[in-house]
């Protein structure tokens, strides 16, 4: 397994990676509608621009597929000033979960964070969603909670923070 940082011709993989993560992550939580639309081009439009501005790491395979992908800078609400760095995603295809790559993906967005001069960050996740879990064994913290409305459905997040 090989972890780099992506380039434009990534964008399509990580697209895949999300909208497939998505739907098997979010089975039973997020409507089933909403996971049905989910398309590979309109996140890739999305990807193209954070591949563009933000730090994205990219995991690959023995084969040189892309199998899951972490994404981070500078925390974007700025309503948390505590917390200067965000990690923005972590996504791996499900047959690549508890094998160590989201940890990996994990230490390259904070290494980044450090040498951007942040001491800290933090994450938003779906509350139901069991990578919450790993942020909580990777030492989170909860820092706040909220609804937000995905798919007609309210649903909660959590924002996990760590110094770093």
């Amino acid at each position: 397994m090989n972890i780099r940082i992506a380039n434009g011709n990534d964008v399509r993989s990580i697209a895949q990676v999300q909208v497939e993560s998505w739907r098997t992550t979010y089975r039973g939580i997020v409507p089933q509608a909403y996971l049905d639309e989910l398309s590979v081009e309109n996140r890739m439009i999305v990807w193209k621009k954070v591949t563009e501005i933000h730090s994205v790491f990219v995991a690959e395979n023995a084969v040189g597929d892309i199998i899951g992908f972490a994404a981070g800078g500078e925390e974007r609400t700025k309503e948390y000033p505590s917390y200067t760095g965000e990690l923005y995603a972590v996504y791996l295809l499900e047959e690549c979960q508890k094998q160590g790559v989201g940890r990996r993906l994990f230490d390259h967005v904070v290494s980044v964070l450090k040498q951007g001069g942040h001491q800290s960050m933090l994450i938003w996740a779906l509350t139901e969603n069991p990578a919450c879990r790993f942020y909580e064994k990777m030492g989170g913290v909860i820092v706040d909670r909220t609804i937000d409305e995905i798919g007609g459905k309210q649903l909660e997040e959590t924002a996990f923070g760590w110094m770093i």
